[in-house]
């Protein structure tokens, strides 16, 4: 019987950017394994080599879709291929009919800026009323944003897992407050697929928004968007070309007949595919899926519960305190919103900011927090080297007073 790579030492074997330095950042840009790399290598010389095939290019288009469909619970109809999580947000959201006065929910202050950007445009565009609730402490203000929701409500949007400080979603009682009144859902997955067990369907979600980049291990430029299939076939997309278009024929062929979406979410595919992304994300999502996500799930977690431990042990201010149902592989410490995105208003984060990066540890700052993120590659050798270094700094500091 075949048996799956062991997440420690065969998996971490495939990322030499592993073992060159601590990796603690796919929350900005996960590492890409040597078989992606391989991929893109065989991909380009075809191309170099004149060889390549458009419509094979175009099957293995539809296999990475089903791919992706499959890991989130979704049918592959209901998902539209991008090239981020801007595009999809964007394109699902001007693709719905506003009215002066609708309004969306949000909590601008834990959404990465392009999920908060398109809602104040469309306020501009089309008077729609953005309806800001301050976050609790880091956590997504779940009771707040429910109490928001009126029968005017066109979406409430959240991150499945924040950017920073990177705590989980509570996202079931506000998807049931949004269905309740009428409102759609739209959930920006970037941070957490490919590292948390997702199924669409069982959420509830009307929309989510992924890049390929980070916890899918494949490169910048390719992205999906789910959108449930009665949701999707009632929408007009503000954007249309013909691989969005149900035509038996040629892909240069035009029909003077009505004009007909393919079903689902492809109505929202574009002209020809980013299908160097599409090779990179095509093997990577196959490395995953043979690992598998829950696998990949309980490795990230229990790793971020055991950093965040050390660090409340070193005495250093964790966002959220001690690990819990809050923590999933991104651990965060210093005073969130201390700061503006990428620095720190205390002396001290930033000092210690600037020893772990002096010792090889890669990682980000934001909003006045040292934000570590961990993927599928990352084992125990990297938090101990963190906690190290933490101990390091301290005693320097010591050693100055």
């Amino acid at each position: 019987m075949e048996t799956k790579p062991h997440v420690n030492r065969d998996i971490r074997a495939l990322f030499p950017g592993a073992d060159r330095q601590t990796y603690l950042n796919i929350a900005a840009k996960g590492l890409v394994p040597s078989t992606v790399r391989d991929a893109v290598s065989a991909h380009m010389d075809a191309a170099v080599d004149g060889t390549a095939d458009k419509d094979l290019l175009r099957e293995q288009v539809d296999e990475t879709r089903a791919k992706f469909a499959g890991m989130i619970g979704a049918d592959a109809d209901e998902v539209a291929i991008t090239k981020n999580v801007s595009e999809g947000l964007n394109l699902f959201a001007a693709s719905l009919t506003w009215e002066r006065g609708d309004n969306v929910v949000l909590c601008p202050e834990l959404e990465h800026p392009n999920n908060i950007y398109l809602w104040y445009n469309l306020e501009r565009r089309h008077g729609v009323e953005v309806r800001a609730v301050p976050p609790e402490g880091g956590v997504m203000p779940i009771g707040a944003m429910i109490s928001a929701i009126d029968d005017r409500t066109r979406v409430v949007t959240f991150p499945t897992l924040s950017f920073a400080p990177g705590f989980v979603t509570d996202v079931q009682p506000l998807v049931a407050a949004a269905r309740k009144a009428g409102a759609l859902t739209l959930a920006d997955g970037a941070q957490s697929i490919g590292a948390m067990e997702t199924d669409v369907h069982a959420l509830g979600f009307d929309a989510m928004a992924v890049a390929a980049q980070k916890c899918l291990l494949s490169l910048y430029g390719f992205g999906f968007l789910y959108v449930r299939r009665a949701v999707a076939e009632d929408l007009v997309p503000i954007q249309v070309a013909r691989y969005g278009i149900a035509l038996d024929a040629h892909e240069t062929a035009y029909s003077a007949g009505p004009l007909e979406y393919l079903p689902g979410a492809r109505r929202f595919d574009l002209g020809n595919y980013n299908y160097l992304g599409m090779a990179a994300t095509r093997a990577a999502l196959g490395l995953i899926e043979e690992i598998g996500v829950p696998a990949i799930e309980a490795h990230v977690r229990r790793l971020g519960a055991r950093l965040a431990e050390g660090l409340v042990a070193e005495g250093l201010p964790v966002v959220g305190g001690a690990p819990g149902p809050h923590l999933a592989h991104i651990v965060s410490a210093g005073r969130l919103g201390a700061g503006r995105h990428y620095t720190a208003d205390d002396p001290e984060v930033n000092e210690l900011h600037r020893h772990l990066v002096d010792r090889g540890v890669v990682f980000a700052l934001r909003s006045g927090v040292l934000r570590f993120s961990f993927g599928v590659y990352n084992d125990d050798s990297d938090v101990e080297r963190v906690l190290e270094s933490v101990r390091s700094w301290r005693e320097q500091q010591a050693g100055v007073a």
